[in-house]
Parts: structure tokens; sequence; C-alpha cells
């Protein structure tokens, strides 16, 4: 079992802990709607130091990690970059955030989940590039610091003005001499902050964030959060087994580069056959991961994510479904407990994200 550096202080907050990716992380604290809440009107934290972080280095980083990415990376050493790993068959190994720091060095921020698995991908295809991989996930904490009211609290919080940062941008700070990662990013729909760094540093920003009144948040609000924002998981909306154009993630697939599995997408593009859709049901009830949907009495997909949300009255799902039903208003059934409960095919844009464009 592992253990972030933030353990004890979850502990000290009553955190109701779980197993998670081989970690003891936390669930809830207050619990998870008034933690969902408090992202959307106020702000939390999260830890995330269970995320995995590798470093590309060496005179092809840049070049190699276009090759290992659909996305495309530039020489823009403050963007950051949503991406997916695909498989030579186009499915995903993973999606990730991408970090170039320049043009030898590359930061990839991969899910918890899969960070041994991922790292084995890497370092297999690093064979024909000038670079080599390493897994630095045991030397960085990560924190998120989610919502509207973070904006006002961050200089305090690190003693620098970051507000000048645009999302999925980012820089280094310097606190206490170590240099910590300070990015507009987060996966919650709203906007916020995610820092890395140093163990004892993180520690330290942990603390003087709950101190400005944050909110701590679990795994379970982080969870409602990403849904009701429509950004998928691992394991849920992409997998070994979905790839990024039935998962709805065109937009982070450049098919005018060279990428692993990319005449695999560009040949499932010509004639695709699923897609990820958004239903809400027509009664109240909850649509879990992986219940059955049914057009009629055929089985047609199955529920990737689904919840009653806080302030929502509908319980909605992202469903994987046959191409041919996914046509907005076609009723469709999930398979609750044995029962058929009717839904309504309808858009995944379940909440306005709130990003500083």
């Amino acid at each position: 079992m592992k253990y972030t550096a933030l353990y004890e202080k979850h502990l000290s907050l009553n955190a109701k802990m779980i197993e998670y990716a081989g970690f003891q992380m936390p669930l809830q604290y207050k619990g998870i709607s008034e933690e969902h809440l408090a992202v959307r009107h106020q702000f939390g934290i999260f830890d995330v130091s269970h995320m995995g972080e590798f470093l590309i280095e060496g005179k092809e980083a840049l070049t190699f990690v276009n090759y290992l990415i659909t996305n495309t990376i530039i020489e823009n050493f403050e963007k950051v970059t949503y991406s997916l790993m695909c498989d030579e068959h186009g499915f995903v190994v993973d999606d990730l955030l991408v970090y170039p720091i320049n043009t030898e060095k590359v930061l990839l921020v991969v899910n918890a989940g899969n960070t041994e698995k991922d790292f084995d991908w890497v370092e297999k295809q690093t064979k024909n590039f000038d670079v080599k991989a390493i897994n630095a996930s045991i030397e960085y904490s990560q924190i998120a610091i989610q919502g509207p009211l973070s904006i006002e609290k961050i200089k305090n919080i690190i003693d620098e003005d970051v507000t000048d940062l645009k999302f999925m941008t980012y820089r280094f700070v310097k606190i206490q001499g170590e240099d910590i990662i300070v990015s507009r990013t987060g996966y919650t729909g709203e906007d916020g902050f995610e820092v890395y760094g140093p163990h004892h540093i993180l520690t330290q920003i942990w603390d003087k964030t709950i101190e400005a009144g944050a909110q701590p948040c679990g795994l379970g609000a982080r969870d409602t959060l990403r849904f009701e924002a429509n950004l998928p998981l691992y394991g849920h909306e992409i997998s070994e087994t979905i790839n990024p154009i039935e998962a709805g993630l065109g937009f982070a697939v450049k098919l005018d580069k060279e990428f692993i599995g990319k005449d695999a997408l560009v040949s499932y593009k010509q004639d695709p056959k699923r897609k990820i859709v958004g239903l809400e049901l027509l009664e109240r009830n909850i649509p879990r991961a992986d219940y059955e949907v049914y057009h009629h009495d055929q089985v047609i997909g199955h529920v990737t994510t689904g919840y009653l949300l806080p302030e929502v009255e509908t319980p909605l799902a992202l469903v994987l479904i046959d191409k041919t039903y996914s046509e907005l208003g076609t009723l469709l059934h999930v398979k609750i407990r044995n029962k058929l409960v009717l839904g309504r095919v309808r858009n995944r844009k379940f909440y306005d994200k709130n990003y500083k464009k």
C-alpha cells in the first residue's frame, strides 16, 4: 500500500479513506455533495499526489513525445496540452497532460492506476529515439485548488500572483528555493490551479489553502465534478477497448501527423460503429457504470458513468452505444436491478465550464 505525503493531513480532517490505484486516498470528508457544491460555488482542494509523472529527456524529447501521443506539442514552454496515448490498434493506453519544459525535457502526467503500465509502454517506445524516460512519480506531490474563489486566494497561498495565467498554461515559481509548477488546469469544469512540487512544500501549500477556507475534497466529488463537466475517466469513457473517436475526443487527435495508432484511427473514422452520448433518465433512478443499455429488447451498449448530481433533478449518464441509436431524442432503456428504466439521448453538455480562456 502507498501513501501520499498528505496522508496524515487527511486523517486529521476525518476523511473516509479507501484504497485507490494502490494508494490510501480520501473518498470524502464532509460528504460528496457538499464537496461538489463547494467547488462549484466557492473553492476546494484535492490531493492528487497519486498521479504519475514521467520525464522525457534527450535531444529528441519533443519529437518522441509527438510520436507517442495523439495531439501536437509545439515549442511553447508555457502551454499545457491534453492528449492521449494509443496502441497500434487505436485504443487508449491512457490520457495525460503534457508540459514541455524545453526542447530536451518534457513532463508527462498520467493516471494513477496506469502509472506502471504506462511507463512500461513509454519506455518500450523510446528505442528508436535519442531520449530516456524517467519515472519521477515518487518525487512529486500534486494538489488541485479548484473553484471560483481560488483566483482571489491563490496569491496568498503561494506568495506569487499567477492569475495572469490563462487556461492550460503554466509557469515555474520559486518557493523556499525550490521549483514549483503552477498550472491553470484542473479536472472539475471550474477555474483553478494545479500545483506540483516536492512533498514538504506541497504539504505547506495544502495547510495554507485549508487555512484560506478551502473545502478539502475527496475522490467522490472529483468524480461527480469531472462527470458533470463531461471530462473522461480512464476505464470508463476511454480504455483499452474504447478509442478516442468513439469517446468524442477527436479535438485531441491530430491526424495530420504521425503517431502510434494513427492508421487504425484513420480507418475507424471512415466508418465509426459506436459513440458515447449523454442520456437523461425519465424517472428517478441511478444509472451506474456498466449497466446495459437497450433499444427495445436489444442490448446496444452500456453506461460508462452515471449519477444523480447535486443541483440537478434528472439522473444523467454517459453511455457507449451503437451509433445507429445516437440521434438526440432517441428513447432507450437502462437495465437497473432487472428493471428497464426509460431514458432519452441528449447532448453531453451537462454543465458550462468556467475556464479563463
